[in-house]
């Protein structure tokens, strides 16, 4: 059983930066990926980033390559989202989750299956 708890939302301006934090608890030794992914209500899922376990690379959507990333501090259970120049269509609740080889969201051209997430975290990119 894998616990997440996100924070560092919030209301940034276009252009601006965040950086977004997930405590994890239990156990998440044996999982293939963690990561993030964002969702706006009422439309589908969309992946940001994974870590592989077994590697430790990252991976990430086209939309946020080159201005989000992602890391995980193994010593404190923490896994971030450093989210820079930030655009409108950024706006979404995010969630931290284990993934899973395969699935729907496709990242540097691997597919990711999110499987357990925590309960998010608002991020509204407005002026």
């Amino acid at each position: 059983q894998v616990h997440f708890v996100e924070s560092g939302g919030g209301l940034v301006q276009p252009g601006g930066s965040l950086r977004l934090s997930c405590a994890i608890s239990g156990s998440s030794d044996d999982v293939y990926a963690i990561g993030w992914f964002r969702q706006v209500p009422g439309k589908e899922r969309e992946g940001v980033s994974c870590i592989k376990s077994d590697s430790g690379t990252a991976y990430y959507a086209h939309s946020v390559k080159g201005r989000f990333t992602t890391s995980r501090d193994n010593a404190k259970n923490t896994l971030y989202l450093q989210m820079h120049s930030l655009k409108r269509e950024d706006t979404a609740i995010y969630y931290c989750a284990t993934a899973k080889e395969g699935g729907t969201s496709l990242l540097d051209g691997l597919w990711f299956h999110y499987d357990r997430w925590g309960q998010g975290t608002q991020v509204t990119v407005s002026s």
